[in-house]
């Protein structure tokens, strides 16, 4: 199989006032996507735009990164919602970034929920029509988890003429079944570089990724998410960008 185009996103813009979290002008340069964060899970308006001038300095692609509203517990905490609630919760986020896009002739490309949102939506039937419905609507692409199975999502793009964005994650180890290996069992988080060289680059080559247990498992995806946290994160995505480049 030929080397498929493949782009790496990263969640960005996730600071809030003084607060500080993450590296964006260290890791926005060996990016493709941006996910930047709506001011509901984290960020606030002086955030957003500095990040948003910030991708445009790279020529980076600008995603949306709504969350459930929780600043307090960084999105990660399931809120219950009705799916006309959730509709609201996320255009509201999305509006607030276009809007601050538009004053640095910029536009918001794609969709990513954060957090509880985004593994609601790939668990829960209601969340997951009303976020592809709600993405069709705003004729934005919505960026969610690459399966070994995506007709359900597939059909739904279908019904309601969305685009969808696959993507699968450098650093998390994947279970026989093709579903994410939860983060309290052991190696669930890959720690060694060469591991997740060698997987990052398995996907771009053969569309396929390689279970603890051995099983290999056709994943196709669009795009790889990356993590820009640390030092070492940021070096592993500089490691990541050139090789795929080559």
């Amino acid at each position: 199989m030929s080397k498929r185009t493949i782009t790496l996103n990263c969640d960005m813009g996730e600071s809030f006032g003084n607060w500080k979290m993450g590296d964006d002008e260290a890791v926005m340069p060996w990016v493709d996507m941006a996910n930047i964060a709506c001011g509901f899970h984290a960020s606030d308006p002086d955030v957003m735009a500095k990040t948003i001038a910030l991708a445009q300095t790279h020529n980076v692609r600008i995603g949306a990164h709504p969350g459930y509203q929780d600043l307090s517990g960084f999105g990660r905490r399931s809120i219950p919602h009705t799916a006309e609630q959730l509709t609201h919760l996320v255009s509201y986020q999305i509006g607030a970034l276009q809007a601050l896009a538009s004053l640095y002739k910029a536009k918001v490309e794609y969709i990513k929920p954060h957090g509880a949102l985004y593994n609601d939506m790939m668990s829960n039937p209601m969340i997951l029509e009303s976020m592809i419905k709600t993405a069709a609507k705003l004729k934005l692409p919505l960026m969610l988890l690459a399966r070994v199975n995506n007709q359900i999502e597939q059909a739904l793009a279908e019904q309601y003429q969305a685009e969808l964005l696959f993507e699968a994650f450098a650093d998390r180890a994947y279970t026989d079944d093709g579903a994410l290996m939860p983060r309290q069992q052991p190696n669930a988080v890959l720690h060694d570089p060469s591991a997740i060289q060698t997987q990052v680059l398995q996907l771009a080559n053969h569309g396929t990724i390689t279970t603890p247990s051995g099983k290999t498992l056709h994943l196709q995806a669009d795009t790889i998410c990356v993590h820009g946290d640390n030092p070492d994160s940021i070096a592993m995505v500089k490691h990541l960008a050139k090789a795929l480049k080559e």
